[in-house]
């Protein structure tokens, strides 16, 4: 990263942003309800270095879209919040390599807040970003979008930058009464039952690596939530998995549950001792990437043997060799954050729940519920 900064070379340095053409100060844009605007189309060869944007609010109704060379469909298509790393609609500071947060509000619901990207974004012919205003509401929104322009195309063919938002609410787990890290809900989770059961963070075809992600847990449950083993599947299915892990904190790189810290590479962007429940943790895999040749499949348990019943939520970030399909966001009512009344009770709205898979339980699963139902007190 820092040789770049002694070393010169061929390229033409530009921005599109919100600034006030006509000299005053308003230097926002404002969106309508349900209005989509371009933010930046770059003509290339080049590479998109840095984003910029600060709003008020609407951080899971916007969305952030991004298409390169002219593909049919985008490469990213996320909420605001969530793509640069705070779920939820919650504000907090936080600082990693890739994504950085502030605000004057800490932890708290639709404040201003400043995001930055600085994940590089190479495009061989054009670039287009877009913010899509899915509120009832106007939004205002300031951004940059700072890039580099070439004369011709790099030699080395960089792959394409691709993020997808996922959400389960809850998530369809076998047995959410059982406190994890008892013995009743260590089941055997193996095989294909696994590949099938386990919360999933990406699914994609193609060449590439996978980078990392951030995951959003708002816990219902209200005891750890964690103690799921990551398992990335590289190239199609096999048992066990290329990739398995260990636990929930140890796939984002700590231990013994989530600390509240952020790290470059690895921390709690929101934490959920601050928020009354409200869980955001990233890991981003920068010296180690999943290098995968077909396909990557990257999942991990929701508490062992994905017993728990969350709302799970999650952004996973990755480079193709070319612009790929994303998956499809939820409607906006299905990706809002659940909230709590004012005695503390999660505000369930089974209309705008949204759940993929409920895990039907197997023999193992029905014998470790009725052991629970008998030995709790």
């Amino acid at each position: 990263m820092y040789d770049r900064l002694t070393r010169w070379a061929e390229g033409k340095t530009g921005r599109q942003s919100s600034w006030d053409t006509s000299g005053r100060n308003g230097d926002c844009w404002w969106f309508q309800p349900g209005e989509t605007r371009v933010l930046a189309d770059i003509q290339g060869p080049g590479k998109i270095t840095h984003i910029w944007m600060t709003q008020r609010c609407h951080y899971r109704e916007c969305l952030l879209r991004i298409t390169w060379d002219n593909a049919k469909t985008p490469s990213v298509v996320v909420p605001l919040g969530d793509f640069f790393g705070l779920g939820h609609s919650i504000v907090n500071s936080y600082q990693s390599f890739l994504f950085t947060a502030s605000t004057h509000h800490n932890n708290r619901f639709n404040e201003g807040c400043a995001l930055n990207c600085y994940a590089p974004m190479p495009f061989r012919e054009r670039a287009v970003v877009e913010l899509v205003n899915q509120s009832k509401e106007g939004h205002s929104q300031y951004f940059y979008v700072d890039y580099e322009q070439y004369d011709r195309p790099p030699e080395d063919e960089p792959l394409y930058f691709h993020a997808q938002f996922r959400r389960e609410n809850p998530f369809g787990g076998w047995g959410h009464e059982i406190p994890v890290n008892r013995s009743e809900a260590n089941i055997a989770n193996k095989g294909r039952t696994a590949w099938e059961n386990n919360y999933v963070i990406l699914d994609t075809k193609g060449r590439g690596h996978y980078i990392g992600c951030n995951l959003s847990v708002t816990n219902f449950h209200g005891m750890w939530w964690g103690e799921g083993d990551d398992m990335i599947w590289v190239d199609g299915y096999r048992w066990p998995p290329d990739l398995h892990g260990t636990g929930s904190e140890d796939y984002l790189n700590q231990a013994w549950g989530m600390q509240p810290n952020a790290f470059m590479r690895n921390g709690s962007s929101i934490f959920e001792g601050n928020t009354n429940g409200y869980q955001t943790s990233y890991v981003h895999h920068i010296e180690n990437p999943v290098r995968f040749t077909k396909s990557i499949k990257v999942t991990i348990e929701h508490g062992h043997g994905n017993h728990l019943c969350n709302e799970m939520s999650s952004v996973a970030y990755w480079y193709a060799a070319k612009p790929t399909r994303v998956a499809a966001v939820p409607p906006v009512a299905k990706r809002m954050p659940v909230l709590r009344d004012n005695q503390g009770q999660w505000l369930y709205d089974k209309k705008n729940q949204t759940t993929s898979r409920i895990i039907r339980p197997n023999k193992e699963m029905l014998a470790m519920k009725r052991r629970w139902k008998k030995a709790k007190p």
